[in-house]
């Protein structure tokens, strides 16, 4: 290991270490905050001499590992219910914005070859970008953000025949002058036969059937082998108990079906979510999430710094109007081109928007295409270097459009969106704000026990799929005073409040507490502290959503430890009575616009209980054991 290399990695820890919390903390995100680390120590790796582009092709196996994540989230049957919006809306998405941005070149002077590359190029997103920023907002789940999942997903796969495409749009005269070009700059002579490149392709020399083949064959190997041949490797490597060994095997798995799908001309990403998926019902599912999470977390943060310091200044300052306005430009179109989507396939509301503004960049595969494009001489070298700087702008402004989403677009689309909302006709004395799986559960036990329901939710897809099993499901934003008005709070008997979002969960019950003090709240805290902000606010039913799961693991393990059944209730009975009396007497201390950290009183209360709680509580454990443990 080099003294140059640990200092580049220095810099680029150092660099992200300090832009992204400030950024975070300033609510830009993650992803904005390590494009402007990049962008700060740019300078320093000009002078370093350092091949960031190397670099960026190194950090991009995060967006591989990204996908494989995604993967094991989804399932099979989740997958085949996006087909249509993966090949029907990928597919015009991927289409019209070629052809529009196809017709806008050729109008200032661009011959067809070079329109068509430079559509296919500008007609994809940033895969990284957007997922990574969906999932830190929290949106990855909503309509908005599946579609965008889809779309995403769709270009994945158009990759493999762009890549295969693009060779063919060469001009006979950019040839000759780049082969002119390499002669005068090099040694080599039209005759040598000696020079030669290492590549790896199982495809290379095949015509078209027999290619495609040898990709159905890849593509057939990685499911079969993720299905009946990994689980058992793991199991097998397991048995060592070496997490670092588990670990390892983890990324092999992934490295290597990222290798097969190169060396068969497809996307190494679409490859890794296809195993994903596959895997996505192994007992080892979670473990393997947890393993591989860090280095996706860590590798696609030295993607998005290389994006940021990779941006050529000298080149954006020459020719600022020019960059600048193709990068507005093609925001704007491909704006468009999504709204136009998103209408014809029904997304409504912020979703609508969501979709729009958060595929509207350039994508990192352009990168990729812009570099083959010159290689085979498709696009003059001049032409995509621009193109180059206006992918990494368009990338680089895309958080910034996220904020302006969060801040400007959602929270007035939200207090405007009366109509859209179903017309409620119930008259059911209880109300179910939001049915995923929480309220799922709740809704089903209620409705079994012979009780009627009013259940509002903010997802169309998931109230679509209820609806087809019989359920009596309403569209609408839960938290909104009118639609809470049109299911009937006012005459109901108890609202039940399942949504997510902390802030949109304390805020719905200090509105229903202090505007209907007769209905009874049930309210779902996301933690401890948000128990505190619950109550703060007049909640006196408060459900932390994995406390009743944590007292039950303790209990099984208890027994497990040998304690009766009856043995390990009492002592857990025991823990949850301390447990509630504590909270109960710290709950007073707690002021919801002081952080828990900074509230002297309410620490010194919780230092001053320790002293007494913990030895009342082991001696009610004690008790309550009839027998050794």
């Amino acid at each position: 290991m080099t003294p140059e290399f640990m200092l580049i990695t220095f810099v680029l820890f150092l660099a992200g270490a300090i832009a992204v919390p400030i950024a975070s903390r300033l609510g830009l995100g993650s992803v904005l905050g390590y494009l402007i680390a990049g962008i700060i120590i740019s300078p320093l790796f000009t002078v370093m001499g350092v091949d960031i582009l190397a670099l960026q092709h190194f950090a991009e196996f995060g967006v591989v590992m990204m996908l494989f994540l995604i993967g094991l989230e989804m399932n099979t049957r989740e997958l085949w219910e996006m087909r249509s919006k993966i090949f029907i809306m990928g597919g015009l998405q991927i289409s019209l914005t070629t052809m529009a941005v196809m017709a806008i070149a050729m109008s200032f002077g661009q011959i067809w070859s070079v329109s068509l590359a430079i559509g296919l190029v500008f007609a994809l997103s940033s895969t990284a970008i957007v997922n990574q920023t969906l999932k830190e907002k929290g949106l990855s789940r909503s309509d908005g953000g599946r579609s965008s999942f889809a779309v995403l997903l769709a270009q994945d796969i158009a990759v493999i025949p762009m890549l295969a495409l693009l060779p063919l749009l060469a001009a006979p005269d950019l040839i000759e002058l780049i082969l002119i070009e390499v002669l005068e700059h090099t040694d080599v002579r039209p005759d040598d036969d000696h020079v030669a490149a290492l590549t790896i392709s199982l495809v290379e020399g095949l015509n078209g059937w027999q290619t495609a083949i040898v990709t159905f064959l890849a593509v057939g190997g990685v499911i079969v082998l993720g299905k009946y041949a990994v689980t058992p490797l793991f199991r097998f490597v397991a048995r060592a108990h070496l997490r670092e060994l588990f670990v390892s095997t983890a990324l092999m798995v992934v490295v290597g079906i990222a290798l097969l799908m190169t060396v068969v001309g497809l996307s190494p990403a679409l490859g890794a979510f296809l195993a994903g998926v596959v895997l996505a019902s192994s007992e080892y599912r979670h473990e393997l999430e947890s393993d591989i999470d860090p280095y996706r977390g860590l590798l696609l943060g030295v993607f998005f710094i290389t994006v940021g310091a990779g941006i050529n200044f000298s080149l954006l300052f020459d020719s600022f109007a020019t960059v600048i306005g193709i990068t507005v430009g093609l925001i704007t179109l491909k704006v468009a081109v999504l709204l136009l989507l998103a209408v014809i396939c029904k997304l409504q509301g912020a979703d609508r928007w969501l979709f729009s503004l958060g595929l509207a960049q350039a994508g990192e595969f352009g990168f990729v295409l812009l570099s083959l494009t010159v290689a085979n001489a498709v696009l003059p070298k001049g032409v995509a270097d621009i193109l180059l700087l206006v992918v990494a702008l368009s990338m680089l402004l895309t958080p910034v459009i996220f904020i302006l989403y969060e801040r400007v677009i959602a929270p007035r689309f939200t207090t405007t969106q009366v109509q859209e909302a179903d017309d409620i006709d119930s008259n059911a004395q209880i109300i179910i704000a939001g049915h995923g799986r929480f309220g799922g559960i709740v809704n089903r036990a209620i409705s079994a026990a012979g009780y009627e329901t009013t259940v509002v939710d903010y997802s169309s897809e998931q109230l679509k799929m209820l609806r087809k099993f019989g359920m009596r499901v309403y569209f609408g934003d839960a938290s909104r005073p009118d639609l809470l008005e049109a299911a009937g709070i006012s005459e109901a008997k108890i609202l039940i409040v399942a949504i997510d979002g902390k802030d949109t969960i304390t805020e719905l019950v200090s509105y229903v507490t202090k505007t209907y003090p007769n209905v009874h709240v049930i309210a779902r805290a996301v933690d401890r502290n948000h128990v505190y902000d619950l109550y703060a606010v007049g909640c006196r039913d408060i459900i932390r959503e994995t406390y009743d799961s944590s007292i039950r693991t303790a209990r099984s393990a208890l027994e497990a430890l040998g304690a009766t059944r009856n043995d390990a209730q009492q002592m857990m009975n025991a823990f949850q009575e301390i447990d509630f009396e504590m909270m109960i007497e710290t709950a007073s201390l707690h002021d919801i616009n002081i952080p828990i950290a900074q509230n002297e009183a309410f620490i010194a209360k919780i230092n001053e209980m320790r002293d007494t709680w913990e030895p009342q509580l082991k001696d009610r454990m004690q008790a309550a054991r009839s027998k050794k443990v």
